[in-house]
Protein backbone atom coordinates (compact mmCIF):
# COMPACT_ATOMS: atom_id res chain seq x y z
CA UNK A 1 0.00 0.00 0.00
CA UNK A 2 2.97 2.33 1.01
CA UNK A 3 3.76 2.55 -2.60
CA UNK A 4 0.73 1.86 -4.78
CA UNK A 5 0.25 5.75 -6.07
CA UNK A 6 3.91 4.87 -7.70
CA UNK A 7 3.34 1.81 -8.81
CA UNK A 8 0.05 3.22 -11.11
CA UNK A 9 2.23 6.49 -12.30
CA UNK A 10 5.22 4.17 -13.08
CA UNK A 11 2.87 1.41 -14.91
CA UNK A 12 1.08 4.38 -17.33
CA UNK A 13 4.61 5.47 -17.74
CA UNK A 14 6.09 1.72 -18.59
CA UNK A 15 3.17 1.76 -20.84
CA UNK A 16 3.73 4.75 -22.90
CA UNK A 17 7.74 3.91 -23.45
CA UNK A 18 6.78 0.22 -24.78
CA UNK A 19 4.03 2.44 -27.45
CA UNK A 20 6.85 4.98 -27.93
CA UNK A 21 9.44 1.37 -28.88
CA UNK A 22 6.77 -0.27 -31.31
CA UNK A 23 6.40 2.88 -33.28
CA UNK A 24 10.46 3.20 -33.36
CA UNK A 25 10.63 -0.38 -34.79
CA UNK A 26 8.27 0.86 -37.58
CA UNK A 27 9.81 3.80 -38.56
CA UNK A 28 12.87 1.59 -38.64
CA UNK A 29 11.51 -0.61 -41.11
CA UNK A 30 11.10 -4.04 -38.46
CA UNK A 31 8.20 -5.65 -37.42
CA UNK A 32 6.09 -3.62 -34.50
CA UNK A 33 6.76 -5.85 -31.21
CA UNK A 34 2.98 -5.78 -30.67
CA UNK A 35 0.98 -5.22 -33.75
CA UNK A 36 2.94 -7.23 -36.46
CA UNK A 37 2.97 -5.93 -40.68
CA UNK A 38 4.75 -5.45 -43.26
CA UNK A 39 5.93 -2.19 -45.22
CA UNK A 40 6.98 -1.35 -48.95
CA UNK A 41 8.95 0.50 -50.56
CA UNK A 42 8.27 2.69 -53.49
CA UNK A 43 10.30 1.79 -56.97
CA UNK A 44 8.35 3.87 -59.09
CA UNK A 45 9.08 3.73 -62.81
CA UNK A 46 8.29 5.98 -65.97
CA UNK A 47 3.95 6.00 -66.16
CA UNK A 48 2.91 3.95 -68.84
CA UNK A 49 -0.51 3.15 -70.21
CA UNK A 50 -3.61 1.71 -67.96
CA UNK A 51 -4.96 -1.61 -68.24
CA UNK A 52 -8.93 -2.03 -68.38
CA UNK A 53 -11.28 -2.26 -65.49
CA UNK A 54 -13.82 -4.65 -65.76
CA UNK A 55 -16.91 -2.28 -65.63
CA UNK A 56 -19.15 -5.19 -65.17
CA UNK A 57 -17.53 -7.25 -61.93
CA UNK A 58 -16.50 -4.38 -59.83
CA UNK A 59 -19.58 -2.05 -59.06
CA UNK A 60 -18.78 1.49 -58.44
CA UNK A 61 -17.17 2.81 -55.41
CA UNK A 62 -15.77 -0.52 -54.72
CA UNK A 63 -12.35 -0.92 -52.57
CA UNK A 64 -11.07 -3.78 -54.76
CA UNK A 65 -7.98 -3.42 -56.01
CA UNK A 66 -7.39 -2.51 -59.72
CA UNK A 67 -4.60 -3.18 -61.82
CA UNK A 68 -2.73 -0.45 -62.68
CA UNK A 69 1.49 0.39 -63.84
CA UNK A 70 3.70 2.39 -61.34
CA UNK A 71 4.11 5.34 -60.55
CA UNK A 72 0.40 5.98 -61.81
CA UNK A 73 -3.37 5.23 -60.27
CA UNK A 74 -5.72 2.87 -61.69
CA UNK A 75 -8.73 4.40 -62.95
CA UNK A 76 -11.99 4.07 -60.64
CA UNK A 77 -14.00 0.82 -61.30
CA UNK A 78 -15.94 1.13 -64.53
CA UNK A 79 -13.82 3.15 -66.37
CA UNK A 80 -12.21 2.04 -69.25
CA UNK A 81 -8.76 1.66 -70.88
CA UNK A 82 -7.23 4.67 -72.58
CA UNK A 83 -4.06 5.29 -74.00
CA UNK A 84 -2.70 8.11 -76.11
CA UNK A 85 0.44 8.72 -78.10
CA UNK A 86 0.54 12.25 -77.99
CA UNK A 87 2.72 14.11 -75.39
CA UNK A 88 1.95 14.93 -72.32
CA UNK A 89 3.86 18.40 -70.83
CA UNK A 90 3.66 20.14 -66.98
CA UNK A 91 1.99 23.33 -66.34
CA UNK A 92 3.64 25.75 -63.22
CA UNK A 93 0.60 28.03 -61.68
CA UNK A 94 1.72 30.09 -58.77
CA UNK A 95 0.08 32.00 -55.87
CA UNK A 96 0.91 34.26 -53.23
CA UNK A 97 0.80 30.66 -50.88
CA UNK A 98 2.19 27.93 -52.97
CA UNK A 99 3.18 27.00 -56.45
CA UNK A 100 1.69 24.16 -58.45
CA UNK A 101 2.29 21.89 -60.90
CA UNK A 102 -0.50 20.76 -63.80
CA UNK A 103 -0.02 17.67 -66.31
CA UNK A 104 -1.62 18.36 -68.79
CA UNK A 105 -2.37 14.52 -69.38
CA UNK A 106 -5.88 14.51 -67.34
CA UNK A 107 -5.31 18.02 -65.99
CA UNK A 108 -3.83 16.30 -63.01
CA UNK A 109 -2.85 18.16 -60.23
CA UNK A 110 1.07 16.55 -59.72
CA UNK A 111 2.87 18.71 -57.32
CA UNK A 112 2.32 21.16 -55.12
CA UNK A 113 5.42 23.40 -52.89
CA UNK A 114 4.24 26.08 -50.32
CA UNK A 115 5.71 29.77 -49.57
CA UNK A 116 5.53 29.83 -46.06
CA UNK A 117 6.74 26.22 -45.26
CA UNK A 118 9.76 25.71 -46.10
CA UNK A 119 11.65 22.05 -46.60
CA UNK A 120 13.21 21.26 -43.42
CA UNK A 121 16.54 20.42 -45.05
CA UNK A 122 16.66 23.06 -47.47
CA UNK A 123 15.79 26.65 -46.13
CA UNK A 124 15.37 27.81 -49.67
CA UNK A 125 12.91 25.70 -50.77
CA UNK A 126 8.80 25.36 -49.95
CA UNK A 127 7.86 21.99 -48.59
CA UNK A 128 6.69 19.43 -51.07
CA UNK A 129 3.19 17.85 -50.66
CA UNK A 130 2.01 16.49 -53.51
CA UNK A 131 4.50 14.98 -55.59
CA UNK A 132 5.07 12.73 -58.62
CA UNK A 133 8.81 11.77 -58.93
CA UNK A 134 11.36 8.95 -58.97
CA UNK A 135 11.15 7.99 -55.25
CA UNK A 136 7.20 9.34 -54.29
CA UNK A 137 3.83 9.76 -56.12
CA UNK A 138 1.00 11.86 -54.07
CA UNK A 139 -1.40 13.41 -56.89
CA UNK A 140 -5.03 14.32 -56.80
CA UNK A 141 -6.62 13.15 -60.12
CA UNK A 142 -10.16 13.59 -61.71
CA UNK A 143 -12.50 12.10 -64.93
CA UNK A 144 -15.18 10.52 -66.27
CA UNK A 145 -16.94 6.72 -66.18
CA UNK A 146 -19.60 5.82 -68.66
CA UNK A 147 -23.10 4.33 -67.40
CA UNK A 148 -22.50 1.94 -70.60
CA UNK A 149 -19.86 -0.97 -70.49
CA UNK A 150 -16.99 -0.69 -72.23
CA UNK A 151 -17.71 2.76 -73.62
CA UNK A 152 -15.18 5.92 -73.82
CA UNK A 153 -14.88 8.77 -71.86
CA UNK A 154 -12.26 11.23 -70.86
CA UNK A 155 -10.46 10.14 -67.35
CA UNK A 156 -7.38 11.17 -66.25
CA UNK A 157 -5.28 9.88 -68.38
CA UNK A 158 -6.71 11.53 -71.22
CA UNK A 159 -4.75 14.08 -72.86
CA UNK A 160 -5.68 17.81 -72.64
CA UNK A 161 -5.09 21.18 -73.53
CA UNK A 162 -4.26 23.82 -71.43
CA UNK A 163 -6.36 27.29 -72.60
CA UNK A 164 -3.74 30.32 -72.99
CA UNK A 165 -3.16 32.55 -70.57
CA UNK A 166 -1.67 33.84 -66.94
CA UNK A 167 -0.19 31.33 -64.63
CA UNK A 168 0.75 33.55 -61.64
CA UNK A 169 -1.18 35.48 -59.41
CA UNK A 170 0.37 39.14 -60.01
CA UNK A 171 0.09 42.01 -57.48
CA UNK A 172 -3.34 43.33 -57.12
CA UNK A 173 -4.62 40.58 -58.31
CA UNK A 174 -6.95 38.57 -56.53
CA UNK A 175 -8.15 35.57 -58.67
CA UNK A 176 -6.56 33.34 -61.17
CA UNK A 177 -7.87 30.99 -63.46
CA UNK A 178 -6.59 27.95 -65.65
CA UNK A 179 -8.69 25.84 -67.91
CA UNK A 180 -8.06 22.12 -69.16
CA UNK A 181 -10.01 20.99 -72.53
CA UNK A 182 -10.02 17.47 -73.53
CA UNK A 183 -10.48 16.30 -77.06
CA UNK A 184 -13.96 14.36 -77.63
CA UNK A 185 -13.83 11.13 -76.50
CA UNK A 186 -17.18 8.62 -76.79
CA UNK A 187 -18.74 12.05 -77.81
CA UNK A 188 -18.40 13.89 -74.84
CA UNK A 189 -15.85 16.88 -74.06
CA UNK A 190 -14.81 17.31 -70.78
CA UNK A 191 -13.71 20.78 -69.75
CA UNK A 192 -11.90 21.31 -66.37
CA UNK A 193 -11.35 25.30 -64.77
CA UNK A 194 -9.44 25.52 -61.72
CA UNK A 195 -9.76 28.88 -59.61
CA UNK A 196 -7.38 30.18 -57.46
CA UNK A 197 -7.81 33.23 -55.13
CA UNK A 198 -5.17 35.50 -52.95
CA UNK A 199 -4.33 33.62 -49.68
CA UNK A 200 -6.73 30.84 -50.11
CA UNK A 201 -5.18 26.88 -49.89
CA UNK A 202 -8.62 25.76 -51.41
CA UNK A 203 -9.04 25.56 -55.30
CA UNK A 204 -12.59 25.71 -56.91
CA UNK A 205 -13.10 22.72 -59.32
CA UNK A 206 -16.12 23.05 -62.05
CA UNK A 207 -15.79 20.15 -64.31
CA UNK A 208 -17.71 20.94 -67.37
CA UNK A 209 -19.46 17.82 -69.65
CA UNK A 210 -20.19 18.63 -73.47
CA UNK A 211 -21.86 16.37 -74.90
CA UNK A 212 -21.15 16.82 -78.83
CA UNK A 213 -22.31 13.51 -79.99
CA UNK A 214 -25.41 12.12 -81.15
CA UNK A 215 -26.58 10.48 -78.46
CA UNK A 216 -27.69 11.23 -74.34
CA UNK A 217 -24.78 10.05 -72.01
CA UNK A 218 -25.27 9.70 -68.46
CA UNK A 219 -22.16 10.22 -67.14
CA UNK A 220 -20.33 9.51 -63.89
CA UNK A 221 -17.95 12.24 -62.26
CA UNK A 222 -14.76 10.92 -59.87
CA UNK A 223 -12.25 13.04 -57.61
CA UNK A 224 -9.36 10.43 -56.17
CA UNK A 225 -6.35 11.45 -54.00
CA UNK A 226 -3.48 8.85 -54.67
CA UNK A 227 0.02 8.31 -52.92
CA UNK A 228 2.09 5.65 -52.07
CA UNK A 229 1.99 4.12 -48.56
CA UNK A 230 5.82 4.92 -47.45
CA UNK A 231 6.17 7.52 -44.29
CA UNK A 232 6.31 11.30 -45.07
CA UNK A 233 10.35 12.19 -45.42
CA UNK A 234 12.02 13.08 -42.23
CA UNK A 235 9.67 12.12 -39.91
CA UNK A 236 10.53 11.64 -36.14
CA UNK A 237 11.73 8.02 -35.00
CA UNK A 238 10.48 8.90 -31.62
CA UNK A 239 6.76 9.70 -31.90
CA UNK A 240 4.69 8.91 -34.98
CA UNK A 241 1.85 10.71 -36.83
CA UNK A 242 -0.96 9.33 -38.84
CA UNK A 243 -0.42 9.03 -42.24
CA UNK A 244 -3.42 7.53 -44.60
CA UNK A 245 -6.53 8.12 -46.27
CA UNK A 246 -9.61 9.74 -44.06
CA UNK A 247 -13.38 10.05 -44.75
CA UNK A 248 -15.78 12.17 -43.47
CA UNK A 249 -19.35 11.97 -43.86
CA UNK A 250 -22.13 13.53 -41.33
CA UNK A 251 -23.59 9.52 -40.35
CA UNK A 252 -20.35 8.36 -39.26
CA UNK A 253 -17.99 11.50 -38.69
CA UNK A 254 -14.25 11.38 -39.12
CA UNK A 255 -12.53 7.80 -40.21
CA UNK A 256 -8.92 6.92 -40.45
CA UNK A 257 -7.93 4.43 -42.51
CA UNK A 258 -4.53 2.59 -42.47
CA UNK A 259 -2.96 1.70 -45.48
CA UNK A 260 -2.59 -1.45 -44.19
CA UNK A 261 -6.18 -2.22 -43.30
CA UNK A 262 -6.90 -1.35 -47.35
CA UNK A 263 -4.27 -3.81 -48.30
CA UNK A 264 -5.96 -6.32 -46.05
CA UNK A 265 -9.79 -5.72 -47.33
CA UNK A 266 -10.51 -4.61 -43.37
CA UNK A 267 -12.36 -1.55 -43.98
CA UNK A 268 -15.13 -0.31 -42.70
CA UNK A 269 -16.18 3.38 -43.82
CA UNK A 270 -19.19 4.97 -44.68
CA UNK A 271 -19.89 3.73 -48.94
CA UNK A 272 -22.13 6.24 -49.84
CA UNK A 273 -23.33 9.71 -48.68
CA UNK A 274 -24.69 13.06 -49.54
CA UNK A 275 -22.07 15.34 -47.48
CA UNK A 276 -18.40 15.29 -46.43
CA UNK A 277 -15.06 15.27 -48.00
CA UNK A 278 -12.33 12.26 -48.58
CA UNK A 279 -8.34 12.91 -47.65
CA UNK A 280 -5.05 12.20 -47.28
CA UNK A 281 -3.20 13.11 -44.26
CA UNK A 282 0.03 13.39 -42.63
CA UNK A 283 1.72 15.77 -40.39
CA UNK A 284 0.63 19.09 -40.26
CA UNK A 285 -0.29 18.80 -44.07
CA UNK A 286 -3.44 17.45 -45.68
CA UNK A 287 -5.42 17.15 -49.40
CA UNK A 288 -8.69 16.84 -49.79
CA UNK A 289 -11.75 16.25 -52.10
CA UNK A 290 -14.97 18.26 -51.34
CA UNK A 291 -18.54 17.77 -53.16
CA UNK A 292 -21.31 20.29 -51.68
CA UNK A 293 -23.84 18.97 -49.37
CA UNK A 294 -26.51 17.09 -50.96
CA UNK A 295 -24.36 15.88 -53.94
CA UNK A 296 -25.04 12.26 -53.91
CA UNK A 297 -21.47 10.13 -53.91
CA UNK A 298 -19.91 6.85 -53.60
CA UNK A 299 -16.91 6.91 -51.26
CA UNK A 300 -14.20 4.12 -52.27
CA UNK A 301 -10.63 3.49 -51.13
CA UNK A 302 -8.49 0.89 -52.77
CA UNK A 303 -5.13 -0.52 -53.53
CA UNK A 304 -3.60 -0.01 -56.29
CA UNK A 305 -0.52 -2.06 -57.64
CA UNK A 306 2.97 -1.28 -56.12
CA UNK A 307 2.78 0.73 -52.59
CA UNK A 308 0.03 2.95 -54.40
CA UNK A 309 -3.56 3.62 -52.28
CA UNK A 310 -6.52 5.87 -53.52
CA UNK A 311 -9.40 7.36 -51.85
CA UNK A 312 -12.23 9.08 -53.68
CA UNK A 313 -15.63 9.81 -54.21
CA UNK A 314 -18.17 8.86 -57.53
CA UNK A 315 -20.98 11.18 -58.14
CA UNK A 316 -23.61 10.20 -61.16
CA UNK A 317 -24.66 13.27 -63.11
CA UNK A 318 -27.82 13.64 -64.79
CA UNK A 319 -28.71 12.57 -68.41
CA UNK A 320 -27.15 14.95 -70.58
CA UNK A 321 -28.65 15.40 -74.44
CA UNK A 322 -26.52 15.83 -77.46
CA UNK A 323 -25.53 19.47 -77.98
CA UNK A 324 -25.92 20.17 -73.92
CA UNK A 325 -23.31 20.91 -70.85
CA UNK A 326 -23.47 19.34 -67.56
CA UNK A 327 -21.27 21.58 -64.59
CA UNK A 328 -20.81 20.30 -61.75
CA UNK A 329 -18.48 22.22 -58.64
CA UNK A 330 -16.14 20.56 -55.99
CA UNK A 331 -13.64 22.10 -54.14
CA UNK A 332 -10.20 20.92 -53.58
CA UNK A 333 -7.85 21.50 -50.61
CA UNK A 334 -4.19 21.25 -50.24
CA UNK A 335 -2.34 22.84 -47.94
CA UNK A 336 -1.52 23.27 -44.16
CA UNK A 337 -3.62 21.98 -41.03
CA UNK A 338 -4.18 25.69 -39.70
CA UNK A 339 -7.78 24.69 -37.88
CA UNK A 340 -9.54 28.07 -38.22
CA UNK A 341 -9.16 27.85 -41.86
CA UNK A 342 -10.17 24.29 -42.14
CA UNK A 343 -13.11 24.91 -40.13
CA UNK A 344 -14.16 27.83 -42.20
CA UNK A 345 -13.72 25.42 -45.60
CA UNK A 346 -15.88 22.70 -44.47
CA UNK A 347 -17.54 20.78 -41.86
CA UNK A 348 -15.49 18.40 -40.37
CA UNK A 349 -12.94 19.11 -42.24
CA UNK A 350 -10.70 20.93 -39.00
CA UNK A 351 -10.58 16.91 -37.77
CA UNK A 352 -7.51 16.19 -39.83
CA UNK A 353 -5.22 17.44 -37.50
CA UNK A 354 -5.81 14.71 -35.46
CA UNK A 355 -5.68 14.53 -31.76
CA UNK A 356 -7.42 11.64 -31.36
CA UNK A 357 -10.05 10.41 -28.19
CA UNK A 358 -8.54 13.94 -26.39
CA UNK A 359 -10.26 15.87 -29.47
CA UNK A 360 -12.52 17.25 -26.51
CA UNK A 361 -10.24 18.22 -24.21
CA UNK A 362 -7.10 19.31 -27.03
CA UNK A 363 -9.60 21.51 -29.34
CA UNK A 364 -10.11 24.01 -26.21
CA UNK A 365 -6.06 24.05 -25.48
CA UNK A 366 -5.67 24.91 -28.85
CA UNK A 367 -8.30 27.65 -28.84
CA UNK A 368 -6.39 29.29 -25.33
CA UNK A 369 -2.96 28.75 -27.08
CA UNK A 370 -3.88 30.75 -30.15
CA UNK A 371 -5.56 33.85 -28.19
CA UNK A 372 -2.48 33.49 -26.17
CA UNK A 373 -0.03 34.00 -29.13
CA UNK A 374 -2.65 36.50 -30.52
CA UNK A 375 -1.18 38.55 -27.54
CA UNK A 376 1.95 37.55 -26.73
CA UNK A 377 2.86 36.99 -31.16
CA UNK A 378 5.59 34.30 -29.60
CA UNK A 379 4.64 30.67 -29.83
CA UNK A 380 7.54 29.62 -27.71
CA UNK A 381 6.15 32.34 -24.80
CA UNK A 382 2.37 30.93 -25.64
CA UNK A 383 3.79 27.38 -24.29
CA UNK A 384 4.96 28.75 -21.02
CA UNK A 385 1.71 31.15 -20.84
CA UNK A 386 -0.55 28.40 -20.93
CA UNK A 387 1.74 25.78 -19.12
CA UNK A 388 1.26 28.42 -16.64
CA UNK A 389 -2.32 28.88 -16.80
CA UNK A 390 -3.00 25.47 -16.38
CA UNK A 391 -0.99 24.98 -12.98
CA UNK A 392 -3.52 27.81 -11.75
CA UNK A 393 -6.00 26.13 -12.73
CA UNK A 394 -5.19 22.83 -10.86
CA UNK A 395 -3.03 24.66 -8.52
CA UNK A 396 -5.44 22.82 -5.44
CA UNK A 397 -5.43 19.46 -6.82
CA UNK A 398 -1.69 19.95 -6.98
CA UNK A 399 -1.04 21.27 -3.68
CA UNK A 400 -3.50 18.37 -2.58
CA UNK A 401 -1.35 15.65 -3.92
CA UNK A 402 2.05 17.29 -2.54
CA UNK A 403 0.54 17.97 0.83
CA UNK A 404 -0.37 13.89 0.39
CA UNK A 405 3.32 13.51 -0.30
CA UNK A 406 4.41 15.73 2.64
CA UNK A 407 2.67 14.29 5.06
CA UNK A 408 4.25 10.50 3.20
CA UNK A 409 7.62 12.21 3.69
CA UNK A 410 7.37 13.40 7.31
CA UNK A 411 6.63 9.60 8.17
CA UNK A 412 9.06 7.68 6.12
CA UNK A 413 11.74 7.36 8.79
CA UNK A 414 8.60 5.72 11.12
CA UNK A 415 8.05 3.20 8.22
CA UNK A 416 11.53 2.37 7.23
CA UNK A 417 12.39 1.75 10.68
CA UNK A 418 9.53 -0.33 11.25
CA UNK A 419 9.71 -2.19 7.53
CA UNK A 420 13.44 -3.16 8.90
CA UNK A 421 11.94 -4.39 12.19
CA UNK A 422 9.82 -6.88 10.51
CA UNK A 423 11.18 -7.67 7.64
CA UNK A 424 11.10 -11.36 7.62
CA UNK A 425 7.19 -10.66 9.23
CA UNK A 426 5.66 -9.80 5.78
CA UNK A 427 1.70 -9.65 7.56
CA UNK A 428 2.72 -8.34 10.77
CA UNK A 429 4.22 -5.27 8.75
CA UNK A 430 1.60 -4.63 6.49
CA UNK A 431 -0.65 -4.55 10.09
CA UNK A 432 2.01 -1.93 11.51
CA UNK A 433 2.02 0.00 8.00
CA UNK A 434 -1.71 0.77 8.14
CA UNK A 435 -1.84 1.05 11.25
CA UNK A 436 0.82 4.08 11.00
CA UNK A 437 -1.62 5.41 8.14
CA UNK A 438 -4.47 5.74 10.33
CA UNK A 439 -2.79 7.27 13.49
CA UNK A 440 -0.87 10.06 11.52
CA UNK A 441 -4.08 10.82 9.05
CA UNK A 442 -2.29 9.88 5.59
CA UNK A 443 -3.84 8.32 2.32
CA UNK A 444 -1.06 6.71 0.58
CA UNK A 445 -3.00 6.95 -2.52
CA UNK A 446 -3.66 10.97 -1.78
CA UNK A 447 -1.03 11.92 -4.10
CA UNK A 448 -1.66 9.70 -7.11
CA UNK A 449 -5.35 10.75 -7.58
CA UNK A 450 -4.87 14.46 -7.83
CA UNK A 451 -2.05 14.32 -10.71
CA UNK A 452 -4.09 11.16 -12.47
CA UNK A 453 -6.99 13.48 -12.97
CA UNK A 454 -5.03 16.15 -14.60
CA UNK A 455 -2.57 13.25 -16.98
CA UNK A 456 -5.60 13.46 -19.97
CA UNK A 457 -5.36 17.50 -20.18
CA UNK A 458 -1.63 17.13 -20.56
CA UNK A 459 -1.41 14.21 -23.00
CA UNK A 460 -3.78 16.40 -24.75
CA UNK A 461 -1.69 19.14 -24.74
CA UNK A 462 1.31 17.30 -26.06
CA UNK A 463 -1.25 16.45 -29.28
CA UNK A 464 -1.76 20.04 -29.04
CA UNK A 465 2.02 21.20 -29.78
CA UNK A 466 2.73 18.24 -31.56
CA UNK A 467 -0.16 18.45 -34.13
CA UNK A 468 -0.02 22.25 -34.45
CA UNK A 469 1.48 23.00 -37.99
CA UNK A 470 1.73 26.71 -36.30
CA UNK A 471 5.08 25.15 -34.39
CA UNK A 472 7.07 24.49 -38.04
CA UNK A 473 9.28 26.87 -38.56
CA UNK A 474 8.20 29.08 -35.43
CA UNK A 475 11.49 30.80 -33.50
CA UNK A 476 11.02 30.99 -29.67
CA UNK A 477 14.94 32.36 -28.44
CA UNK A 478 18.09 32.49 -29.20
CA UNK A 479 19.47 29.37 -30.12
CA UNK A 480 15.85 27.95 -30.76
CA UNK A 481 14.41 29.26 -34.32
CA UNK A 482 11.99 26.15 -34.55
CA UNK A 483 9.68 24.79 -32.17
CA UNK A 484 8.88 22.09 -34.43
CA UNK A 485 12.50 20.40 -34.56
CA UNK A 486 15.10 19.04 -31.61
CA UNK A 487 16.86 21.80 -30.25
CA UNK A 488 20.06 21.58 -32.52
CA UNK A 489 22.36 22.19 -29.24
CA UNK A 490 20.27 20.05 -26.46
CA UNK A 491 20.60 22.63 -24.25
CA UNK A 492 16.64 22.30 -23.69
CA UNK A 493 17.03 18.46 -23.34
CA UNK A 494 19.77 18.58 -20.22
CA UNK A 495 17.58 21.39 -18.74
CA UNK A 496 14.40 19.01 -18.80
CA UNK A 497 16.85 16.04 -18.00
CA UNK A 498 17.93 18.14 -14.38
CA UNK A 499 14.71 19.32 -13.40
CA UNK A 500 13.20 16.25 -13.75
CA UNK A 501 16.16 14.75 -11.63
CA UNK A 502 15.55 17.41 -9.08
CA UNK A 503 11.61 16.95 -8.79
CA UNK A 504 12.45 13.24 -8.22
CA UNK A 505 15.07 13.96 -5.53
CA UNK A 506 12.58 15.88 -3.95
CA UNK A 507 9.62 13.06 -3.72
CA UNK A 508 10.06 10.97 -0.58
CA UNK A 509 12.26 7.77 -1.30
CA UNK A 510 10.41 4.45 -1.94
CA UNK A 511 10.96 2.31 0.73
CA UNK A 512 11.30 -0.66 -0.96
CA UNK A 513 15.33 -0.51 -2.29
CA UNK A 514 13.68 -1.85 -6.22
CA UNK A 515 11.52 1.08 -6.69
CA UNK A 516 13.92 3.57 -4.71
CA UNK A 517 16.17 2.28 -7.75
CA UNK A 518 13.83 2.35 -10.67
CA UNK A 519 12.88 5.44 -9.72
CA UNK A 520 15.63 7.50 -10.81
CA UNK A 521 15.93 5.13 -13.54
CA UNK A 522 12.72 5.41 -15.46
CA UNK A 523 13.06 9.49 -15.19
CA UNK A 524 16.69 9.34 -16.45
CA UNK A 525 15.29 6.95 -19.63
CA UNK A 526 12.53 9.37 -20.01
CA UNK A 527 14.63 12.25 -20.39
CA UNK A 528 16.86 10.69 -22.72
CA UNK A 529 14.00 10.49 -25.12
CA UNK A 530 13.36 14.30 -24.94
CA UNK A 531 16.82 14.97 -27.05
CA UNK A 532 14.91 13.87 -30.54
CA UNK A 533 11.82 15.84 -29.13
CA UNK A 534 10.93 18.81 -30.95
CA UNK A 535 11.78 22.09 -28.73
CA UNK A 536 8.31 22.93 -28.32
CA UNK A 537 7.31 19.98 -26.18
CA UNK A 538 10.65 20.26 -24.54
CA UNK A 539 9.55 23.40 -23.28
CA UNK A 540 6.15 22.28 -22.29
CA UNK A 541 7.39 20.04 -19.88
CA UNK A 542 10.57 21.67 -18.35
CA UNK A 543 7.88 25.00 -17.58
CA UNK A 544 5.57 21.77 -15.80
CA UNK A 545 8.04 20.83 -14.45
CA UNK A 546 9.70 24.15 -13.00
CA UNK A 547 6.06 25.23 -11.12
CA UNK A 548 6.01 21.62 -9.94
CA UNK A 549 8.97 21.96 -8.09
CA UNK A 550 8.48 25.48 -7.34
CA UNK A 551 4.94 24.64 -6.11
CA UNK A 552 6.06 21.43 -4.17
CA UNK A 553 8.77 23.65 -2.32
CA UNK A 554 6.34 25.98 -0.91
CA UNK A 555 3.70 23.68 0.12
CA UNK A 556 6.30 21.16 1.56
CA UNK A 557 7.97 24.35 3.26
CA UNK A 558 4.06 25.59 4.44
CA UNK A 559 3.47 22.19 6.32
CA UNK A 560 7.28 22.04 8.53
CA UNK A 561 8.31 19.45 5.87
CA UNK A 562 11.64 20.83 4.80
CA UNK A 563 12.37 20.26 1.36
CA UNK A 564 15.01 17.20 1.75
CA UNK A 565 17.24 16.24 -1.18
CA UNK A 566 17.00 12.07 -1.68
CA UNK A 567 19.44 11.26 -3.45
CA UNK A 568 19.75 7.87 -5.10
CA UNK A 569 21.68 4.49 -3.51
CA UNK A 570 22.58 2.35 -5.76
CA UNK A 571 24.54 -0.28 -3.23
Amino acid sequence: MNDIRRTILWVIFGFSMVLLWDQWQVFNGHKPTFFPGATTAVKATAPVSVPSASSSSVPVGSSSAVSAPVGVAALPAGAPSLTTQATKERLVVTTDVFTLTFDTEGGSLVRSSFNKFKDMTDKNNGFVLLDESSSRVYVAQTGLIASNPGAALPTHKTLMTAVPGERTLKDGQNELQIKFESAEVGGVKLVKTYTFKRGAYDIAVRHEIINIGATTVSPQLYLQLVRDGNRPVGESSFYSTFTGPAIYTDAKKYQKVEFKDIEKGKVDVEKQATNGYVAMVQHYFASAWILGDGVKRDLFERKVDNNLYAVGMITSLDAIAPGTTKSIDARFFVGPQEEKTLEALAPGLELVKDYGWLTILAKPLYWLLDKLHGFIQNWGWSIVALVLLLKIAFYWLNAKAYSSMAKMKAINPKIMEMRERLKDKPQEMQQAMMKIYKEEKVNPMGGCFPIMIQIPVFIALYWVLLSSVEMRGAPWILWIRDLSAPDPFFILPVIMTLTTMLQTALNPAPPDPMQAKLMWFMPLVFSVMFFFFPAGLVLYWITNNILSIAQQWVINTRMGVPPQFNLPKFK
